[in-house]
């Protein structure tokens, strides 16, 4: 029988070792690294943990801060607004307020302006009160037309922006059927005068200056103021009111600015039913409402009307 062989352990070798030994090294430097790495993280975990509460807890108040400040914003929008709001009404009231002053003057320069190119003769009262003197005359005068007239051989003249009231007067009661004619109209300082001196001739001086005014105190010499007449009388005013056309002006001439003069009972002249005097429609229409006479007012009352004359 041959003999059996045994198998002796064989030593580790040196390489094996050595390589044992430097893995255990790497693995325990791993573990170390990975400790040492894992402990770094964490202290930075820890570390952005705290920036990030301090962030938030800043930002927070950031927020709160800002919404703070956009409530105050929206009060200080609500407050301007409501200060433009106000401004605007003050400014809208201090608009009307100069819109209004502005008015009050251009209707005061308008005033001033119509005033200026309005004779203030034209309303004063005259009649042994107020005197015109021999160069006065009336700025222009217009030639009566000879179908208004009741004679052609005596041709009249008026103030030039009463011819058209007189006209519309005449017209009107020609279509009522009245037959109402101008006797008598513009008179100069020196027809008044010859007339005067003729009727003094006639009627003595006393009677004369009952119902005939001296040169300068006429109203004719304005040449505002008409005698009417009318048909059946022979030409002679005297029993004028008497007749439909008489009875036609006391309900109508104001309508057309005119008024009676010389009423019945007055304190200057005997009654003169036919003497007429243009003194605005807004005055004469005055006058009428109230049954009152031109004399009658005192010359600061009818001076506020001279503005409106030939309105």
């Amino acid at each position: 029988m041959g003999m059996k062989k045994e198998n002796p352990k064989r030593p580790m070798s040196n390489h094996v070792f050595v390589s044992v030994v430097i893995g255990v090294l790497a693995l325990g430097s791993l573990f170390a690294f990975g400790f040492v790495r894992l402990a770094s993280l964490s202290s930075r975990v820890e570390q952005l943990g705290g920036e990030l509460a301090s962030t938030t807890a800043q930002l927070a108040e950031e927020t709160g801060l800002l919404t703070r400040n956009l409530a105050l914003l929206d009060q200080k929008i609500v407050d301007v607004s409501h200060s433009v709001v106000s401004t605007d009404k003050r400014v809208q009231s201090l608009i009307g307020g100069v819109e209004e002053k502005v008015g009050e003057i251009s209707g005061t320069v308008d005033t001033l302006s119509k005033l200026s190119k309005t004779d203030p003769e034209l309303l004063q009262k005259y009649s042994k009160v107020y005197f015109l003197n021999e160069h006065y005359a009336p700025e222009r005068l217009t030639e009566i037309p000879g179908e208004y007239l009741y004679s052609d051989n005596s041709p009249g003249q008026i103030h030039t922006q009463v011819w058209p009231y007189l006209k519309a007067l005449l017209d009107a009661a020609k279509t009522d059927g009245m037959a109402l004619y101008v006797k008598s109209a513009y008179r100069s300082f020196a027809e008044q005068k010859s007339l005067k001196s003729s009727y003094r001739v006639t009627y003595g001086v006393g009677t004369a200056n009952q119902f005939s005014a001296d040169q300068g105190y006429s109203e004719h010499q304005l040449g505002t103021t008409v005698d009417f007449i009318t048909t059946g009388l022979g030409g002679d005013p005297e029993g004028f009111e008497k007749t439909a056309p008489y009875l036609w002006l006391l309900n109508n001439a104001s309508k057309y600015g005119f008024i009676l003069s010389y009423y019945q009972g007055n304190s200057y002249y005997l009654f003169e039913p036919w003497h007429w005097r243009y003194v605005g429609v807004k005055l004469a229409v005055f006058l009428q409402s109230e049954n009152k006479h031109f004399y009658d007012l005192e010359q600061r009352e009818i001076d506020e009307y001279l503005v409106s004359l030939f309105d």
